[in-house]
């Protein structure tokens, strides 16, 4: 079991400052049942807290040496009752991260796209090739030319172009202009507060 390095204990540390123990050591001790939870969460997580129940430093410095030894794990931190634990998932490891060169050969790493994110990629695509197709269809006359096409991409050039238009008459001010649609009426002269007291 390699020792973690100075560097990768503070980054676990920093880690490891938002997350709450997800298991709990309690009066019975150390028991089998609890060391199987903290495998499974450490197979799970990699990094977790553990809370312990007893006063005593003595029994909680015991409890962090034994989980330690029969789990292979690092122990990043010890607050009071509280354990940070870190033991690296070899599976997790064996996929290797996808690499791609950089323009002077340096290896840059390539973040994963998520699900979520492939699926809005799919649909501006399919958008873009339906463009493309009434285009075609309205060049080879199937759709008449006095039908106004939607824009191929409704990004910012699309709606610069719509303000434009727009403003095209107007002025520029380095004012932004009013939403209110007409001026706001005159008032009189200004009214005097009456006298509560003498």
């Amino acid at each position: 079991m390699n020792a973690l390095t100075p560097k990768r204990r503070s980054e676990l540390r920093a880690e490891a400052h938002t997350l709450r123990p997800i298991v709990l050591i309690g009066d019975k001790g150390l028991t089998d049942e609890v060391l199987a939870e903290i495998d499974r969460s450490l197979k799970a997580h990699e990094l977790i807290k553990v809370r312990a129940s007893t006063d005593e430093r003595a029994a909680r410095d015991g409890f962090l040496d034994a989980i330690c030894t029969r789990l292979a794990a690092h122990a990043v931190q010890q607050i009071g009752k509280v354990f940070v634990l870190y033991r690296e998932n070899p599976e997790e490891k064996s996929q290797p991260e996808p690499v791609k060169a950089g323009a002077r050969g340096e290896k840059r790493r390539v973040e994963v796209v998520s699900e979520r994110g492939k699926l809005r990629q799919r649909s501006r695509d399919m958008n873009k090739q339906r463009a493309r197709d009434a285009e075609d269809m309205q060049r080879k006359g199937k759709i008449p030319a006095s039908v106004k096409l939607a824009p191929r991409q409704r990004g910012d050039d699309a709606k610069r172009g719509d303000e434009r238009k727009a403003d095209a008459g107007a002025t520029r001010t380095s004012r932004p202009r009013s939403r209110t649609p007409s001026p706001l009426p005159e008032s009189g002269p200004p009214r005097r507060r009456p006298r509560t007291s003498r």
